[in-house]
Formats: structure tokens, C-alpha cells, sequence
């Protein structure tokens, strides 16, 4: 983590400019960042979602954040852009902050296109599968270097993909790098198959927490889940949405073209929000130490 922070501090100061950086006005950024995660309300227990759509029951090592301050997490402290995108809310690890250096989080979303089948669960071959979605990914990061946010490139997988299909719930992790970071980002994806859609959960860490997301998968597999009426068993054919795509089209992200690139590599963005933060403390500590010396004061501020 330590290597990644220079060169993301000198990308902050360059876009800010020297004499903004040497301002007041990252400290209080960072300040104001610090007063809204202070602000957040966590709810613990039984958490109904979406008017009884699905359930999460909490176990103790767990929170929740309501949309509204799921909304305040992603565009206010991480800096996300509000790409409209409604979220159930999100799921945080006891204890600790967004504002953390190590913390992770899971967002959940909701796509009612239908009853997604299953049938080519067996059939998918994720080798290639992965290839065409790098090749998605490349083109995707062309759109967002123009609007000004940082080259993503899609690594390969960090948990091939796995279906359980007597719970009918599909997970796998990719690895991402933006720009040329030495360190990749962990973008882990849970998808729960109902009646109508797909319950989307999306874990976002670093690469290096990987063993940390497998290991509390279970407890999120076992903690989320629809309500009777909403379950893949619910499915009435001839009268229920059927979805157009399939389970390999669910891995890819094949929503692409209905939801915009942002939508799709959300996780993406998302998970460079870490960064943001420590190197934003970092650049804040390292240029008051430098300006202090500059002028023969001494800084008791430590990165």
C-alpha cells in the first residue's frame, strides 16, 4: 500500500495544483469526509429490503447502511460520480469505517429483468468468457479516461466463478487495475437468482483482502436472501418474466448496453476509494511537512 501512495498523492497535487494543495482546502475535505462517516447510522438485526423483497439477517460481525447513507458513503466520502444507480444499501465489516485504510464493504442492488435460467450452468467455458470481458473492459476504459477518471484494466479472475445451484446463487471475484497502480483492486461479485431478477452484491477491497472476502462469503451467502414469493422456486411459467440473458451474460456484465458503462464497472470505481483516502491523509501530512520546512516550521502532523 505504502509504494502506491507517492505517486497517487504527486497525480492529487498535480490535478489540484500547487498552490491549492498548499492550501487549507484538503484538510478540510478530509475533515468534512471524517464529519459525514461520523454521521452514518448503522442498523444491526433484521433488516427487511425493497417492502419485503429479501431479508438480510445480521450476525454480529456485520452492519447496515440504509440507501440514503449508502448514497453519502459512495458520492461523499469515496468521491464516486452519482451515476443515478439506486442501491438496497450496503453491508460493512463491525467496527470499521469508511474512512479506514482497510476497510471493505458490500453494495446491494437489485435487477428485475426476470427470471434468469440456469440451464447453461455446466455448459460456460470462463476462459473464454474472460477474454471477451477484457476486451469489453479495454473499450469501457477508453470512456471513462475521456471523462476524466482513470484507465481501468480487467486482470483476470481472483476467484474463477461458481454456481450452486440447489441455493441457485453465483459468486466469483475479478482483479482490476487502474492505470498503472502496482496494486490491484478486488471487485468480489455475489449474485442470488428470484423469481423476478437477481439480487447483486458487490464486495470491494483490495486484492490482498481476498482471503478475508472468501472466508466471510458463507456467513453472506447464508445472511441475504429473498422472501417467500420473491424465490427462484416462486417462478410461474407461462405468466413470469423470463430474463434474455443467462447465467454467462450475468458473469460478463452483459447488462452493459441497457445500463451504460459506469453501471457495469461500478465495483470498479468503487474500490479505488481506499486509495483516495490514505493517499489523500498522506498528501495532506507530507505537505505540511514540506511547506514546513520550506518556511523553517515544524510539522507535528504524521502521514
Amino acid at each position: 500500500m505504502k509504494r502506491f501512495l507517492l505517486p497517487f498523492a504527486l497525480f492529487l497535487a498535480a490535478g489540484l495544483g500547487l498552490a491549492e494543495a498548499a492550501s487549507p482546502a484538503p484538510e478540510a475535505r478530509l475533515a468534512e469526509m471524517q464529519r459525514l462517516a461520523d454521521g452514518l447510522n448503522y442498523k444491526q438485526g433484521e433488516i427487511a429490503l425493497s417492502g419485503g423483497l429479501a431479508k438480510i439477517k445480521l450476525p454480529e460481525n456485520f452492519r447496515y447502511l440504509d440507501p440514503n447513507d449508502t448514497r453519502t458513503v459512495l458520492t461523499r466520502i469515496w468521491g464516486n460520480p452519482d451515476t443515478g444507480v439506486h442501491s438496497l444499501g450496503m453491508l460493512v465489516p463491525t467496527g470499521l469505517s469508511p474512512m479506514a485504510d482497510d476497510a471493505w464493504a458490500v453494495i446491494i442492488s437489485y435487477e428485475e429483468d426476470g427470471y434468469v435460467k440456469d440451464n447453461d450452468a455446466a455448459k460456460i467455458n470462463y476462459d473464454d468468457l474472460l477474454k471477451q470481458m477484457k476486451d469489453g473492459t479495454r473499450e469501457a476504459s477508453k470512456e471513462r479516461v475521456k471523462k476524466g477518471y482513470p484507465a481501468i484494466e480487467l486482470v483476470g479472475w481472483a476467484t474463477p466463478p461458481r454456481y450452486d445451484a440447489q441455493a441457485h446463487k453465483m459468486y466469483w471475484a475479478k482483479e482490476i487495475r487502474f492505470a498503472n497502480n502496482p496494486e490491484t483492486t478486488l471487485n468480489y461479485n455475489i449474485r442470488m437468482l428470484g423469481r423476478r431478477g437477481v439480487l447483486v452484491l458487490n464486495a470491494v477491497a483490495a486484492t490482498s483482502q481476498l482471503a478475508e472476502i472468501e472466508k466471510a462469503t458463507p456467513t453472506m451467502l447464508s445472511m441475504v436472501d429473498f422472501q417467500e414469493g420473491h424465490r427462484y422456486a416462486d417462478f410461474k411459467p407461462g405468466t413470469d418474466k423470463v430474463a434474455t440473458y443467462g447465467l454467462a451474460t450475468l458473469v460478463a456484465g452483459g447488462l452493459l448496453a441497457k445500463a451504460g458503462f459506469f453501471k457495469v464497472l461500478l465495483g470498479g470505481i468503487l474500490a479505488l476509494k481506499k486509495f483516495v483516502i490514505v493517499a489523500f491523509v498522506a498528501l495532506v501530512g507530507g505537505l505540511k511537512k514540506f511547506f514546513g520546512k520550506l518556511t523553517g516550521r515544524r510539522s507535528d502532523t504524521t502521514a
